[in-house]
């Protein structure tokens, strides 16, 4: 898990109003409190194994380059953009012998869904908070998303 996952997961739990969760993988334990006025983050990662010569020196912590802001075209300024309200998997279908919930064309009003995220074998309609014509499709279907990233420009003229 790198740096920019546990940014993501401590930003999706602080809005989520839970007050603590934990996350533990193979090499990594994860604890999240949230408290009055603060975020508490707890990371440990497993020790490294002694049969590998290459890991056995601890490694110094690299510094994170931030890779510059995605410039948006002049043409698609004009669009409003969807985001993803949680991280999971996007699928543009409901199930896969059923038609995608939107097509690029599309007309969309508020409250119809325009995809579908699994997250926690659970899966969470997307609706959308603005009406007009599907511009763009920004995910491939069955991709992995984060938290905030757009999804679909919709032209809301």
């Amino acid at each position: 898990m790198d740096i920019k996952e546990i940014q993501n997961l401590i930003k999706f739990v602080a809005k989520s109003g839970a007050s603590e969760v934990k996350l533990e993988m193979e090499d990594v334990k994860i604890t999240i409190r949230t408290g009055s006025e603060r975020t508490e983050t707890t990371i440990v990662q497993a020790a490294p194994m002694q049969g590998m010569p290459h890991m056995a020196a601890p490694m110094a912590a690299a510094p994170v380059a931030e890779q510059p802001a995605a410039v948006v075209e002049s043409e698609d300024a004009k669009y409003i953009t969807i985001k993803s309200p949680i991280i999971g998997t996007f699928y543009r279908k409901p199930s896969p012998d059923k038609p995608n919930f939107a097509e690029v064309g599309t007309e969309v009003s508020i409250g119809d869904t325009v995809c579908v995220i699994e997250a926690m074998k659970l899966f969470n309609e997307i609706e959308s908070e603005i009406s007009g014509k599907i511009v763009k499709v920004l995910v491939d279907d069955s991709s992995p998303v984060e938290f905030d990233q757009p999804l679909f420009l919709v032209d809301p003229s």
